[in-house]
């Protein structure tokens, strides 16, 4: 029998790190999970707590000292996962050293294949500034407006160059959109009265069903060196078309193309394309 991926997860316990674990264990991967808080019981895989501010504990993760040989490759979740829920320094000490330290454990490791979180915030969230066009994607420099968004760029950067240092080196650092439970749903239709509630995000989200899909079709895609991609889910978090929010909110921001419906403003082409990343699931279906 064939020995199976093993892939380490950070950040398991998190809201999407959950749905991560449980897909990449159903679609055949040997996972240890990692995070400061265990799973809730009976969850798939095998955890260990470990620290990510601390280089030695992330080599011994991905060495896999304790669990008799090392990873093939690392899905790096873990994070203070938005601006505003810790200070601002915090979320940079956090964030942006830990990163570095599972880049540098798995270059000591000899890993080469590496998934990290990135954030729909990179792309210039929350919109105060409009974007240069819709729909947005990852073909404009990275235009941070928060600490917590400035941490992902430099962490992206970071990233960038460990490839380019070893170009045998893959890194996909996949910029997710707002995750949502099938309980979340239920939230929606609250939205639809007031255009302006989610215009901060235009309108987007992600199922963590499809953003773990998304994590899988990223370990498996083929290619080296550093790739971004935009994951959010195919259509918006309203009822009224895209066309539509856009004109009434984003009126002087050029539409590069003409809108279907009520697509996604947060550009998935590229993610399609390179990753075969096709979303399943949508919100009206679960309300």
């Amino acid at each position: 029998m064939a020995t199976k991926q093993r892939v380490v997860v950070t950040g398991a316990s998190g809201k999407l790190g959950r749905f991560v674990v449980e897909h990449l264990v159903d679609s055949g991967y040997d996972v240890v999970s990692t995070d400061r808080v265990a799973p809730a019981p009976g969850s798939p895989g095998r955890f260990t707590v470990a620290d990510l501010s601390d280089l030695g504990q992330v080599v011994e993760l991905l060495s896999g000292v304790d669990e008799g040989r090392a990873a093939d490759a690392v899905v790096h979740l873990s994070a203070i996962p938005a601006p505003g829920l810790a200070t601002n320094a915090a979320t940079f000490r956090n964030n942006v050293p830990s990163t570095y330290n599972v880049l540098r454990a798995a270059q000591v490791v000899g890993i080469r294949n590496v998934v990290t979180a990135s954030s729909e915030t990179v792309l210039g969230l929350p919109f105060d500034v409009p974007p240069p066009y819709v729909p947005v994607d990852e073909e404009y420099d990275v235009l941070p407006q928060s600490t917590y968004s400035l941490g992902k760029a430099l962490e992206e950067e970071t990233a960038r160059h460990f490839t380019r240092w070893d170009p045998a080196l893959k890194v996909a650092a996949l910029r997710f959109s707002n995750v949502m439970r099938p309980e979340d749903y239920a939230n929606f239709p609250s939205w639809q009265d007031d255009t302006a509630a989610r215009r901060w995000n235009l309108w987007g989200y992600i199922d963590g069903r499809d953003g773990a899909q998304a994590v899988r079709r990223a370990l498996e895609a083929d290619f080296t060196g550093f790739e971004a991609f935009v994951i959010a889910n195919e259509d918006t978090v309203m009822v009224r078309d895209s066309a539509d929010l856009v004109a009434e909110q984003f009126p002087d921001v050029p539409v590069r193309r003409p809108l279907q419906g009520r697509e996604t403003l947060l550009s998935i082409d590229k993610a399609r394309r390179v990753l075969g990343y096709a979303p399943e699931h949508h919100w009206q279906d679960e309300v």
